[in-house]
């Protein structure tokens, strides 16, 4: 995994005021966790967009507060629902030596190649996304899990079928190993869903929090309004 850097300025800046550092091209933030108290920082869009894009909620961040280095991981980032802008970022300061629970992504492997699809049949993902625990060191990006095998509408995927690397468990240890993460279906059934559904069918449902130290609730370390 490649080391992620991010430099930090200490921020005095509240409230209503924090619109403006917006406007000049900076993104508030804060960082706590790990016994400190929080602190509010800021860091330039462009830089703080790099990182929240390779990092995601998975990969370890090294950041520089004012000259202090402090390993972390991105609890929360919150973007304008409307402009699609990045207005807040919330950091977990975190140990190399404990583990941290965080949420990575599930990847199909093999699309476009298993005899299911061959045939015709699709291949739909139902869970995206899972909470896991492990050491920094050990946070793999994704997992994995191959859908070659998959030849039938009668075939699925389940948590169990995720091969997890080593140092790394399921966040929650009583994981429903049942719960489907890939079917298949035949396309005219998948159509009619969609169409008695009045939506769509691959709608993926809303991520839950991970667990761990919570962030600020108002994404400060102050009593601000998180929409700040």
């Amino acid at each position: 995994m490649q080391e992620i850097k991010l430099k930090l300025e200490a921020r005095t800046v509240q409230g209503k005021k924090v619109a403006k550092l917006r406007e000049g091209g900076v993104i508030p933030s804060v960082v706590y966790g790990h016994g400190n108290n929080p602190v509010n920082t800021q860091s330039t869009e462009v830089e703080t967009l790099k990182v929240v894009k390779t990092a995601g909620k998975h990969a370890p961040v090294n950041l520089t507060v004012d000259g202090k280095k402090q390993l972390a991981i991105i609890k929360t980032i919150d973007f304008d629902p409307v402009k699609h802008k990045l207005r807040h970022v919330a950091f977990q300061a975190i140990s190399q030596d404990e583990e941290v629970t965080t949420e990575v992504a599930i990847h199909l492997d093999g699309q476009g190649e298993s005899a299911a699809e061959r045939a015709g049949l699709i291949v739909l993902q139902a869970i995206e996304h899972i909470e896991i625990k492990a050491k920094p060191a050990n946070l793999p990006d994704a997992l994995h899990i191959s859908i070659i095998h998959l030849e039938t509408t009668e075939d699925k995927l389940t948590i169990a079928d995720i091969v997890l690397p080593e140092g790394v468990v399921f966040a929650d240890n009583e994981e429903d190993l049942t719960l489907v993460v890939a079917n298949v279906y035949e396309p005219g059934a998948l159509q009619a869903a969609n169409e008695a559904s009045g939506g769509d069918a691959e709608d993926v449902v809303a991520e839950e929090p991970a667990e761990g130290d919570a962030a600020p609730a108002d994404g400060d370390a102050k009593d601000t309004p998180k929409s700040e």
